[in-house]
């Protein structure tokens, strides 16, 4: 299986995954920090998930924050600056010309928000792509994991990038990959991952926390 780079977008903290919100504000005062909390093991999970799995090669996450940035660095992942600073498909678009600058081949962009993500479900995935490809997400109109395993990524994420993604020629990868499809934008889709069995560092988060997702 050839090598892997990945990209993974990950926001300002503080305008980050803003739909869980109301899960997040039943803390009162605590909110803002509770909510920080929640998206870093979100994303600790994500990005340790896919270091372990034995098809990818690395992963560079694009992002403006300190916080974010410390994190997945002692995760063993890179980091390169949000320079377009044009929304998420320039910043995909920017880390996967920032991997292939550094010699990568075949580049996929992934969600950062796939707290029960297994390796394996990203091992086979990738191992199926057959030029350009795409996972959706569990709802079926979004999208989890991009790959281009040579040429341009062209990512089209947004409302809708399921279909966009196919109408510009990435072939829908068929697996039995529940966690790489559960990313967690609302409450129910934390409750949904939960269920799944999310990474120890979202396990510990929701136990040491008197809130639950459902």
């Amino acid at each position: 299986m050839q090598p892997w780079s990945l990209v993974v977008p990950a926001k300002l903290l503080s305008r980050a995954k803003t739909r869980l919100a109301p899960l997040t504000g039943r803390f009162g005062d605590d909110a803002p920090a509770r909510h920080r909390e929640l998206v870093l093991a979100m994303l600790a999970d994500t990005v340790a998930a896919a270091l372990a799995s034995p098809a990818v090669a690395g992963v560079l996450v694009v992002t403006d924050d300190p916080g974010v940035g410390d994190l997945v660095r002692s995760l063993g992942a890179r980091t390169v600056p949000d320079t377009p600073d044009r929304g998420l498909n320039a910043a995909l678009a920017h880390g996967a010309a920032a991997a292939r600058a550094v010699g990568a081949g075949a580049v996929a962009a992934m969600s950062s928000d796939l707290p029960a993500l297994r390796p394996a479900e990203l091992t086979a995935a990738l191992a199926g792509v057959p030029g350009r490809g795409f996972v959706a997400d569990a709802e079926g109109t979004g999208t989890t994991l991009l790959c281009a395993a040579a040429g341009g990524l062209d990512p089209r994420f947004g409302p809708g990038s399921a279909a966009a993604h196919a109408a510009g020629g990435a072939v829908a990868l068929a697996g039995d990959w529940p966690g790489l499809r559960r990313d967690v934008d609302t409450a129910a889709d934390l409750d949904a991952a939960r269920a799944l069995g999310v990474g120890p560092r979202t396990t510990r988060l929701l136990a040491a926390t008197p809130w639950s997702p459902g």
